[in-house]
């Protein structure tokens, strides 16, 4: 039977929820918000099944992609929408075409991060653009499992351990199945996530952190809140915006409620800071290819050093082909992206958590500390002062990361 004695080691991806066949292991939330599994002792047979699907119990074979590309939707609009280059979308929507099913994260109705599926274009939209927050899986596996058999084409999309969850979960190859993981940072809580919706929306106070980025008059004029964005390119790829949108209560549709600079918005500096991530996610053992996905997408980060025709600054995806099957769905996406094939070297120059797991910083302990005692977002302005480098670390950092490129440049030529 599964049993997490080190929270390190489960990424909960209710894999061993999904496969149990009396049903007695559920996810419960643990005091940072994170679903941990937890067994019926009572109701247990002892089969065995949870502990054989678990990705982090059964560990899959470190994999280099047999492609890389910089790659970008050659429909400007739905770029716009998404966080990177827009790839995901047309992966999405060739799948749709042949009467597929496409699985990914979008936002319930109380705007906490679920897995769904789609089997329109339309529905495609909700799953654009990233959510820093854990979704919950609940049956998604075995809803994949049940189209499987059906002979529908399925795509599922997820983090690394997610999709490294799906697949032990099935045991076996599908042939219409195809896989596409992010290049994950970490996922951050969703107890944090929660309360800082409660703070910014429910409690109508994000004037109390964006007063000059806030565009209504009186946050209480907010009715309804029709959409947020952690990576909203209206200032640029690179300076993206962290927004909430919503209906005024004079009619006005689509209204930015609340508009931060990624660096300036309290729950993305907790989130890029490492001070609320899951405790496997600084351990993760589904890097560098160990998830099994046929596609890994990316921003391409540091793709202006290397490649500049391909930075626009309206997003740049980059594009592992991990599979034969991931590389002959991409190749048959019409139109083409508009692509580069690049060095695999340069991409992990700017994209280190394609197999590096981020490091535990000793602020976490601080912060939840701190946040215990107050229930409020707003330590974490305090924290990141502490950590936010000063000016000659910020000088010796960019020195550090230029001499970086000069050398990986060096070694391709």
């Amino acid at each position: 039977m599964i049993e997490i004695i080190d929270k390190e080691n489960c990424c909960g991806c209710s894999a061993c929820v999904q496969i149990c066949p009396v049903k007695c292991i559920t996810m419960c939330e643990d005091e940072e918000g994170f679903l941990y599994p937890n067994v019926d002792f009572k109701n247990c047979v002892s089969c065995g099944q949870c502990e054989k699907v678990c990705p982090f119990i059964n560990l899959y074979a470190e994999k280099k992609p047999l492609k890389v590309l910089a790659a970008k939707n050659p429909d400007e609009k739905i770029r716009m929408q998404s966080s990177s280059g827009g790839i995901f979308s047309m992966l999405a929507e060739s799948v749709i075409y042949k009467k597929g099913v496409v699985f990914g994260v979008r936002f319930d109705e109380n705007w906490q991060p679920v897995f769904d599926y789609t089997e329109s274009m339309e529905g495609i939209a909700n799953f654009r653009g990233s959510k820093y927050v854990q979704a919950v899986v609940g049956t998604a596996y075995f809803e994949v499992l049940q189209f499987l058999k059906q002979g529908r084409y399925v795509l599922f999309s997820g983090t690394p351990c997610q999709v490294a969850g799906l697949r032990r979960f099935l045991k076996i190859e599908y042939n219409n199945l195809l896989t596409v993981d992010v290049v994950c940072h970490g996922v951050p809580s969703p107890l944090v996530w929660r309360q800082y919706v409660k703070e910014c929306i429910i409690r109508s106070d994000c004037r109390a952190y964006s007063v000059k980025n806030t565009a209504l008059s009186n946050a209480k004029d907010i009715s309804v809140i029709t959409g947020i964005s952690f990576r909203d390119k209206n200032l640029g790829w690179k300076k993206y915006s962290f927004v909430i949108r919503g209906k005024s209560a004079n009619g006005e549709q689509n209204t930015v409620l609340l508009s931060d600079i990624h660096r300036n918005n309290p729950f993305m500096q907790a989130f890029r800071d490492n001070l609320i991530l899951r405790p496997s996610c600084y351990n993760c053992k589904t890097r560098s290819g160990k998830s099994c996905s046929d596609v890994t997408i990316a921003d391409f980060w540091g793709v202006g050093h290397y490649y500049p025709e391909m930075d626009d600054d309206k997003g740049t995806g980059l594009v592992l082909l991990n599979t034969e099957k991931g590389l002959k769905l991409y190749e048959s996406l019409y139109p083409q992206p508009e692509q580069l094939e690049v060095d695999y070297q340069k991409a992990l120059a700017g994209n280190p958590c394609i197999e590096k797991s981020e490091k535990r910083t000793k602020y976490r302990e601080i912060f939840w500390y701190e946040y215990r005692n107050k229930n409020s977002i707003s330590v974490v302005t305090p924290i990141n002062r502490k950590i936010r480098p000063c000016f000659i670390k910020k000088v010796y950092l960019f020195l550090m990361y230029r001499i970086k490129r000069i050398l990986v440049a060096i070694k391709v030529k």
